[in-house]
């Protein structure tokens, strides 16, 4: 695991897109991605929807998702859209959940979306994920039913939506944490400790860690 501590959002934006560029760049054939959702990530998806990266060779996926509409604020797709996509959706590859469906059905119909990838020795070329006061990630909460699935790799949550699993999100090439801001400083001690207390502790592999002066 490994800690870049930059002196504020704004640079740590720039780093960490320019760290995900260059993930992306040398990627062969194909590549899957799973992205953050939440405000923190936003800066650094404008960087990236600058940069000259081969958007149209890399299937982006959500980390967990909302049971809003699409268009809905508080919609991860809508905000990845905005920001990523600058507001052309023919710009990226990016596969929404259907929150017109129930939960179970969500899940189920995004689980079979990844399963072109699910046969390779990693599911994804890179994840990226935030981190919450409470050490949750992606829609991994304390005390959720879903931190014990072993076999899935997207399940619905206690709290009305849907998540990747821990069999999805430790299946990655390269993990990335965005981390800004001073209310997460606690849990940013824990993670680094892999503190498996919190649910971002249990997230394994290849771990770079992004965070501003505040967080750290």
């Amino acid at each position: 695991m490994k800690l870049e501590v930059l002196a504020d959002a704004e640079r740590l934006a720039d780093f960490a897109a320019r760290r995900i560029a260059s993930i992306l760049r040398a990627t062969d054939g194909e590549a899957a991605v799973a992205l953050a959702g939440g405000s923190t990530p936003r800066k650094t998806y404008e960087r990236l929807a600058t940069m000259d990266i081969p958007w149209q060779r890399i299937a982006l996926f959500l980390g967990d998702e909302r049971f809003v509409p699409l268009t809905d604020p508080a919609s991860n797709f809508r905000m990845v859209v905005e920001s990523l996509g600058a507001g052309d959706r023919d710009r990226i590859q990016l596969h929404a959940v259907q929150t017109d469906l129930t939960p179970e059905a969500a899940a189920a119909g995004y689980e079979a979306m990844l399963a072109d990838f699910a046969g390779r020795s990693k599911l994804f070329d890179l994840v990226i994920l935030g981190l919450g006061a409470d050490g949750h990630t992606a829609s991994l909460f304390p005390g959720s039913a879903v931190l014990d699935e072993t076999a899935r790799l997207v399940r619905p949550t206690e709290n009305g939506r849907i998540t990747l699993t821990y069999a999805a999100l430790n299946s990655s090439r390269h993990t990335i944490f965005l981390v800004s801001g001073t209310e997460k400083r606690a849990a940013l001690r824990r993670l680094l400790t892999q503190d498996t207390s919190i649910p971002a502790g249990r997230i394994q592999g290849d771990i770079t860690i992004f965070a501003d002066a505040a967080a750290a």
